[in-house]
């Protein structure tokens, strides 16, 4: 059973730092690309950063690039967001999900994606 289980959500005040984490199992993780995408309420799901599988290529979301970096560790399953400098405008539910469909123009589209995390959320006050 393929789970994935995301942490290092929170609260935090404009300009703050967040790392959230990917937890794998039950796939073959260095075998699928990652994204993490998020959703605010009455929002569409976007992609916010995805890296392929050996991490020599990362995509992010033009708000976001300079302040969050992807990375994962194949070794431990695990996928990582650093997101510095936050804004109110990264509060939403963080997913990360998988996908072996592995391309520039699919990184962002969620129907690519065939596991899901069940989100940790994450709240930016001004």
């Amino acid at each position: 059973q393929v789970q994935l289980v995301e942490s290092g959500g929170g609260s935090v005040q404009a300009g703050g730092s967040l790392r959230l984490s990917c937890a794998a199992s039950g796939l073959m993780f260095s075998s699928y690309c990652m994204t993490w995408f998020r959703q605010a309420p009455g929002k569409e799901r976007e992609g916010v950063a995805g890296i392929d599988t050996d991490v020599r290529r990362t995509y992010y979301r033009d708000s976001v690039a300079g302040r969050f970096t992807i990375s994962r560790d194949n070794a431990k399953s695990t996928l990582y967001l650093q997101m510095n400098i936050l804004e109110p405008e990264d509060t939403a539910m963080y997913y990360c999900a998988a996908t072996k469909w592995c391309s520039g123009s699919s990184w962002s589209v969620p129907a690519y994606f065939n596991y899901w995390g069940q989100g940790t959320q994450v709240t930016v006050s001004s």
